[in-house]
Parts: C-alpha cells; structure tokens; sequence
C-alpha cells in the first residue's frame, strides 16, 4: 500500500517507520527541523524488539507526495483545520483517512444522526475537506517520546492501534491497513464497537492525563499520593457514566489503571505538549466530554473542578484560546 502519514513526531513517526518495516510504499509529511532530519537519516525509531531505521519520503509539501491508497493523521487536534486546507492532493476518491488521535473526534456521530460536533469542526472544514465518509478511528496504545527530531523512543513492550469505522462495521480497508501495521511488528487490530474503544482510551486520558497536567509530574510520581489515587476514581466512575448515557458501555478497572500508572515513568502526550508549549488538546479530550455529559444531565462535579483548572493553565501559558 501506499501510505501517507500527516505528521512525523512520536506517534506519528513510530506509526510510519511500522509501516516501512512491512513493506508499504511509506510518506511522510514533516516541516522544520524534523523534515531536515528525516530527509538526512530517516525516521530512527529505538524500541523494546528492535531499531528500525526508516529511510522514508518526505515533505512539508503534500502536493509532492501525490495521491495515496491511505492516509494517517497523527497530528494533535488543534492542528487539524491547517491539514483540512492542504490535505486535498492526498486523496484519490477512494483513499480512507485514519485519524490516530486521542479525546472525541470530529466525525464522532457519522453513521448515528451524522451530526457534526461544532466545536471540533468550527465551520465544517473537516466535514468538507475530508468528508465523515473517508474517516477512520484510530485509538493508540503507545507510550512514544521524540527524544530529537526524527528519532523516536518507544517504551511501550507492544505497541497497539486499534482502527474502527464510525458505523461499526469491519471494512475491507480496515483489515488491509491494519495488515500492513502488524507486518511491521505494531499490533494492528479492528473493533466493530468504535465508540466504546473511543470512550475506553478517553478514560484512560481523563483519568492520568488531567492529573499529569495539574502536576506535571508523570504516573509513577503523583499515583504515590494517596489523594490523586482517589482523583482517579472518580473521574473514572464519572466518566463511565458519561460513556452509558451516550450509550457505550465500557467497565474500566480503577485499581488496574492505578497500578499500570505506577509502573509508567512516561510523561502523557498532552502534558508533553504543556511543556513543550505546543497547543493543546482541550476540547478533544476535555471540554466536548463535558459538554456531552451536561446534554445527558449527567453529574460531573470532579471533571468539573479538574478541566476548570487545567484550561485555565493552558490559556494561561496561551495554549488554548477556548
């Protein structure tokens, strides 16, 4: 297959060098530093099974890479009206679009209503740009940091992205890319139940993710405290209620996930993204929840306090304009 991936940094960058390693005809659209990188020696991805040194095409130009048979975007949401503006040389009218990204996405009720969430398409430019037709859900599991451009640690033992049609269905383009991830040694899996694996990895996000960003510390520092243990607990079962009422049924484990966290030195994505004063991904994995939460008359007293407070350090550090 021919594939694109729209974004090179870590997850990006480990998704596109899993690619090359199985033998897919592997793009990559990269500005700055991480486009010079990758032109000089190649995505270079360290993880548990190996190195893979991934000497792929790239360039800030999509028109140069032309149409693709799939095309993955791995930027953070707020990135997304620029690629809805510039992705159109990408597609064939037939090339898919996954979208390996956390929180809600855009398309999120394609197939059920296909209402669109304004605050996640202001516009409709994604609506028309893409079209929910071509859309995919992407859901990541890997803990991926980019130590220098275009280089790539992966901590994370087995690295897993589950694909899903926002109608449920199991699609022949879903097994095709899927293949073609788990060649390259990243499990790559279909779900028929799309919605409930979205709701599972935002709970896992609102659960670590909002804490990361209040203390800026990473699991294994702040789940030593018996009071962010309990924070947890209650996101979860707050966000557990959300998910039902929305009609996803999903049954985290609290204890499980505490005890997953206190093993993970790794920093959450979005508590990278503070740090590294890149946008960030509020309204995705946030304040959409919420909004869903209060259409339902759900009670959400926690992730209330919590999702005030971390807007207000973002918008503070001038990361989020909401």
């Amino acid at each position: 297959m021919k594939i694109c991936v729209y974004g090179a940094g870590a997850i990006g960058g480990h998704v596109a060098a899993r690619l090359f390693k199985g033998g897919a005809d592997v793009s990559v659209v990269a500005r700055g530093a991480t486009l010079a990188a990758i032109r000089d020696r190649g995505l270079q991805v360290t993880a548990p099974d190996g190195q893979i040194v991934a000497p792929v095409r790239a360039s800030a130009d999509p028109a140069e890479l032309g149409v693709q048979d799939a095309v993955f975007i791995t930027v953070k949401a707020p990135a997304l009206p620029a690629i809805a503006a510039s992705i159109g040389p990408l597609l064939g009218p037939r090339t898919p679009v996954v979208f390996a990204m956390n929180g809600i996405p855009w398309f999120y009720h394609f197939g059920a209503g296909d209402q669109r969430i304004e605050r996640l398409d202001p516009g409709g430019v994604l609506w028309s740009a893409i079209g929910p037709e071509r859309a995919i859900a992407g859901v990541v599991y890997s803990s991926c940091t980019v130590t220098t451009p275009g280089a790539i640690h992966v901590e994370s033992k087995l690295s897993r992205l589950v694909l899903g049609e926002p109608g449920g269905d199991i699609s022949q383009r879903l097994l095709d890319i899927a293949a073609s991830l788990t060649a390259g040694g990243m499990d790559g899996a279909t779900t028929d139940r799309t919605r409930e694996i979205i709701w599972s990895k935002l709970l896992l996000n609102l659960g670590i993710g909002l804490i990361g960003v209040l203390t800026g510390a990473a699991p294994s520092v702040f789940f030593a405290e018996e009071g962010c243990r309990a924070v947890t607990r209650a996101v979860l079962a707050e966000g557990t209620a959300i998910a039902a009422a929305m009609g996803c049924h999903v049954q985290p484990n609290a204890e499980t996930h505490i005890r997953n966290g206190m093993a993970s030195h790794h920093k959450t994505s979005i508590l990278q993204d503070y740090e590294l004063s890149r946008p960030m991904e509020i309204d995705a994995l946030y304040t959409v929840p919420l909004e869903m939460a209060r259409s339902k008359g759900v009670a959400t007293p926690m992730l209330d306090m919590l999702v005030a407070m971390a807007r207000s350090r973002a918008r503070g550090a001038g990361l989020y304009p909401g």
